[in-house]
């Protein structure tokens, strides 16, 4: 696999006027008025319109994965009916909610226009793990991903170790600093364009969650610095976690901080506090 750095270029964006869309280039600030035509010019001489599916985007390459980065790795381990492992990543996964802790993975048809094994697997079992995907494991994830006849154990193709779960039988993959165990909620299927366009979006409650004592700082905080997670991006790219900065939003609403920091027992004592603020919304 071809190692891609995180380029730490800082660029100024200036205030946008009424009526103009503006996007940052290398070495200038381009502006067009917001009912321009699809570009079909070259890269970089003014900003990209299209409507997908309508109107050509005029770039070498589909720029619409690349829109949406950094994107957590669903690392996701099933089982089948017949009890043979599978492991697959999924580049759409995402926490839905903390109280209680529920996870997704978006999977799309395969290069045959079929469901993944993952999805009918997660089904028909009612089980899934996600194991998180780290820099020191990239290239069996890479590994994973291949397309295989149904039975194929990617753990043995990638020369993964496996381990046992507590809760669910699929299996846990040794190495990977944090796995969730989980129970399959449900599925949402959405159309799209064949082959693979459809999507199957899959829910799961966590029951389960492993973290290995070198993942934690003294502190008892998860290290995702040490950790190195990578995250996929657009085109055949990805990105691995190498810097951090803290930001506390204003005011002392206690709840409020204690929902973005995911703890629902300090957010149920900060609401239940004689000081505690009235609901908000945003």
């Amino acid at each position: 696999m071809r190692t891609v750095r995180t380029v730490r270029t800082v660029r100024t964006v200036r205030t946008v006027r009424t009526g103009q869309a503006y996007r940052t280039c290398p070495d200038r600030l381009t502006s067009a008025p917001r009912n321009n035509a699809a570009s079909t010019s070259t890269p970089g001489t003014r900003p990209v319109y299209y409507e997908p599916g309508q109107t050509p985007h005029g770039l070498p390459h589909d720029p619409f994965k690349s829109c949406v980065v950094p994107r957590p790795i669903g690392w996701i381990s099933t089982i089948d009916r017949q009890g043979r492992h599978n492991l697959a990543p999924f580049s759409q996964f995402q926490n839905v909610t903390f109280d209680p802790p529920i996870v997704m993975f978006s999977a799309n048809q395969n290069s045959a226009g079929l469901r993944k094994d993952t999805v009918r697997n997660a089904e028909d079992s009612g089980e899934f793990v996600w194991n998180m995907a780290t820099w020191s494991q990239r290239e069996a994830v890479n590994v994973t991903a291949m397309e295989l006849p149904p039975g194929d154990d990617e753990f043995e193709r990638a020369g993964l170790v496996k381990l046992p779960s507590h809760r669910v039988k699929p299996p846990r993959v040794a190495g990977s600093p944090i796995q969730f165990e989980c129970v399959y909620l449900n599925t949402l299927r959405f159309p799209g364009t064949p082959p693979m366009g459809a999507a199957d979006v899959v829910f799961g409650r966590v029951v389960g969650i492993h973290i290995d004592d070198a993942a934690l700082t003294a502190e008892g905080l998860v290290d995702v610095l040490g950790i190195r997670p990578i995250a996929r991006m657009g085109y055949f790219d990805y990105t691995v976690v190498e810097s951090l900065f803290r930001m506390v939003i204003p005011g002392d609403n206690r709840a409020l901080l204690a929902g973005l920091e995911g703890s629902a027992a300090k957010a149920q004592d900060a609401r239940s506090a004689p000081d505690a603020q009235g609901p908000r919304t945003g």
